[in-house]
């Protein structure tokens, strides 16, 4: 099957490089030429375990294909995916003026019979609109009205896209049109091992479908980190809290990780878009204001506990974070924990000393560059030497890079003795036992004062 997907973003790039390791010729289309060049040689704009083999690999092939001109590739698909950016605005609505101005260029090229399948996260109600436009260029262009739109929302985590992409839990797709679903059966039939996991549904139905996901587990993230709070102030172990809740089989494992908030390209930005869908349809949605709340309020919390221990002014104080990207297995920085934690440490005076095994370049291109200039963030070569003599060490990732460190050297090249682990992946009584300050997200032995100095951190 010819396909052309417009966008080579995380979704589009690993659509495009798994859709032509079934046997499709695919073209992936981007108007930034300079990265369709940069792809045509295999090399990626950012960095996703296993993607980058895959795209070389079908790049020599000849069943992988990159173009900046989105007119003949369109022309030529039966399939085209729409997998381009929908940033949230002001209010937090979804930005969908992209896939719009896609549509209609889509409009304009395509061939009688083409599917048009929409990946992008996109509010209820724009597959319509989409329809809308190819309906126009039809009818302009004197095609016969047999093209089609699918909703085909993605659910590719950053770190596990190709893995989640070539073993799905589920693929929803929202459609109309008989002859869609056939084809869009026929695509992704590869990549399931039982027919059920193909989930067919309304175009609005799959639409809100993304978005109610991503806001379950952000909600399951939240609430497992209010318990902490709650932990801290009762003397309890929030990981003995989760074991014993994780264990009923209708609530699971899944998610109940406490940490230092939750970021990255979906969740915030979908809970946000939730919201502003829920205001615009004149229907409250507290319990979601309450799980982007509890995770504003969750991102202080490393900083509220450096600033229980030296106070709000830090200058003359230095601090080692390992890890900056949101989450492990990828370079993605965007509404990063370590960002909020950076932020507010420089603005305290203090300086930072910072590693993270893949996102430190992105970090120097996106991150505000006189912080670098000046000095107030550095970025190590090595975790260990970040730790050279900082008064703190900020775990704000669990790479497994961070996971087995050398106490005793990281204890010997320390000036203070404080270890903030913001994703609880070091056992208390060991560190405790080497000489460290040890601090967990709701392991118990926190102050009550912890809480009060990050509510005010974010006050601030």
């Amino acid at each position: 099957m010819n396909i052309a997907v417009i966008g080579c973003g995380y979704v589009g790039l690993v659509t495009g490089a798994c859709l032509a390791a079934t046997g499709n010729s695919v073209t992936c289309i981007d108007s930034d030429a300079q990265k369709v060049a940069q792809l045509r040689l295999g090399l990626l704009p950012f960095f996703e375990p296993g993607l980058e083999p895959l795209v070389q690999r079908h790049v020599q092939q000849r069943q992988l294909h990159f173009s900046a001109e989105p007119g003949p590739a369109i022309a030529a698909a039966d399939l085209v995916f729409i997998a381009v950016g929908t940033p949230p605005l002001a209010h937090g609505d979804a930005d969908v003026r992209q896939v719009l101005e896609v549509a209609d260029a889509v409009g304009r090229h395509m061939a009688a019979g083409c599917i048009v399948a929409c990946k992008s996260t996109v509010p209820v109600g724009t597959a319509e609109r989409i329809k809308a436009a190819l309906d126009r260029a039809a009818k302009q262009r004197g095609l016969a009205p047999d093209h089609a739109v699918v909703a085909n929302p993605e659910f590719l985590r950053e770190g596990g896209a190709v893995q989640d992409f070539m073993s799905p839990d589920r693929v929803v797709i929202g459609l109309e049109d008989a002859r869609a679903e056939r084809v869009m059966r026929s695509v992704h039939a590869p990549f399931l091992e039982r027919p059920a996991q193909l989930l067919v549904m309304g175009l609005r139905d799959a639409e809100l479908t993304k978005y109610a996901a991503n806001a379950m587990l952000a909600t399951r993230i939240s609430f497992m980190n209010e318990m902490a709070r709650l932990c801290d102030a009762l003397g309890v172990d929030v990981e003995q809290l989760r074991r014993g809740i994780g264990a009923d089989a209708r609530i699971g494992q899944s998610y109940l990780h406490p940490g230092c908030g939750y970021g990255g390209s979906c969740f915030p930005k979908d809970v946000r878009a939730l919201l502003a869908m829920g205001r615009a349809a004149r229907t409250d949605l507290d319990l979601v204001a309450a799980v982007a709340h509890v995770n504003d309020l969750q991102k202080q919390w490393a900083a509220g506990v450096i600033a229980s221990r030296f106070g709000h002014r830090l200058q003359g104080r230095r601090f080692a974070v390992w890890g900056l990207a949101f989450k492990p297995g990828t370079d993605d920085l965007r509404e990063a924990p370590a960002l909020a934690l950076i932020s507010d440490l420089l603005a305290a005076g203090g300086r930072v000393c910072a590693h993270d095994p893949a996102a430190m370049p992105r970090a120097r291109r996106e991150w505000p560059q006189h912080w670098f200039d000046s000095g107030a963030l550095q970025l190590a070569v090595s975790p260990l030497d970040a730790v050279d003599g900082a008064d703190a060490l900020v775990l704000m990732t669990e790479w497994a890079l961070f996971s087995e460190p050398d106490f005793g050297e990281i204890r010997r090249r320390l000036r203070g003795s404080l270890i903030v682990d913001g994703r609880n992946r070091y056992d208390p009584a060991r560190l405790r036992a080497l000489g460290f300050d040890y601090a967990g997200v709701g392991r118990g032995a926190a102050a009550a004062s912890v809480k009060a100095c990050a509510e005010s951190t974010l006050a601030a």
